[in-house]
């Protein structure tokens, strides 16, 4: 692979694809750089300005100071942390699509009605749909409240009917009315816990479920997934325990991420589960002609349960803040579910 530099910022974890060393900078947290622009975070002053003189006899670098504006990420300081929201990235997306005068509404999405069937004409030109919705899933960066119906807006990019415009729409209206609302970074305890959930055969076209996940780093989300799985699930157990998979998948990584950083797990993740069927499965190796079929997702979860790496709990479904990931829901129930999200209106 040829020679490196003797200072390196690199990962020095086994799974990296080039193994190096992070010599003096392990409390010089969360570098990260996107196309020609860096950023450095961390709670040492000296070791972070030591950084940004060694960068400088290699590099052209230009320093701004205290981050304000990053990829279209606003960081605002509050006394309890910081505050990232995409205010203005918003904004632009309203404006490019003459949305700054719609109405606002409470939930980014509606709750099925089977009274009225969908109009399913397909869009003369999808681009501008397909546009917005590439938008919308950058914007879902600092706003989860939104991953499920962007990822509902997404799946139907290729052939996108007037049903589906329609809850374009809706969700830009949303928007309208939460422009102001972030993600807070709150200063706290540094221990992960997971939420997962699924929604068993929800989808009537095919049948296949949606997983959905988020993990906390105290009491912050820093990891949120929602994803249409590529096979139908026989059951609702089955459902829930390959989105359990999933979620196990992620807080492993993380966990050696945090490790990397400075942050060690010492104890296991906990991962919220609302099925107790599924939980079941991942303890107890009884399998039968319903259920081998999912062995693998059994044996993966049932290692890293052994090594101490994480552990399950039961969570009852009204206390699941992974359910906003996997279905619509009435207003009052979104709200309650994005507040224990922790997305909040910057002004509150």
């Amino acid at each position: 692979m040829g020679t490196y530099p003797k200072t390196s910022i690199c990962s020095n974890h086994q799974d990296s694809p080039i193994q190096t060393h992070l010599p003096r900078y392990a409390n010089s947290r969360n570098h990260s750089m996107g196309s020609n622009k860096l950023r450095a975070n961390g709670n040492d002053y000296h070791t972070i300005q030591t950084l940004l003189k060694e960068l400088r006899t290699n590099f052209a670098l230009k320093q701004l100071g205290d981050i304000a504006l990053f990829l279209g990420i606003q960081t605002i300081r509050t006394p309890e942390g910081l505050f990232f929201t995409q205010k203005h990235y918003a904004e632009k997306i309203l404006t490019e699509f003459n949305f700054t005068e719609s109405k606002s509404v409470p939930t980014p999405s509606t709750l099925k009605c089977k009274q009225h069937p969908p109009d399913l004409q397909l869009i003369p030109d999808p681009t501008v749909y397909r546009r917005i919705a590439g938008s919308l899933q950058y914007l879902s960066i600092t706003r989860p409240d939104i991953k499920f119906a962007t990822n509902q807006i997404c799946q139907h990019m290729h052939q996108p009917t007037n049903f589906d415009l329609q809850a374009l729409k809706r969700l830009l209206q949303y928007i309208k009315g939460t422009l102001t609302y972030g993600l807070p970074i709150q200063i706290g305890d540094l221990s992960l816990r997971t939420y997962t959930d699924a929604d068993w055969a929800s989808d009537t076209s095919d049948r296949k479920f949606i997983s959905g996940y988020c993990t906390f780093l105290g009491s912050t989300p820093i990891s949120w997934t929602v994803k249409k799985q590529v096979t139908v699930a026989k059951s609702s157990t089955e459902a829930e325990y390959r989105a359990l998979s999933v979620a196990t998948s992620d807080v492993i990584w993380i966990r050696r991420l945090l490790d990397e950083v400075g942050i060690p797990q010492h104890n296991p993740t906990t991962i919220h589960c609302d099925n107790i069927s599924a939980m079941a499965l991942a303890k107890n190796p009884v399998f039968h002609a319903r259920t081998k079929h999912i062995e693998i997702d059994y044996h993966f979860i049932r290692q890293h349960l052994n090594s101490g790496e994480i552990q399950l709990s039961y969570i009852a479904s009204t206390d699941n803040i992974s359910d906003i990931f996997t279905k619509s829901f009435s207003p009052a129930r979104f709200q309650e579910l994005r507040r224990k999200l922790t997305i909040q209106d910057q002004n509150d």
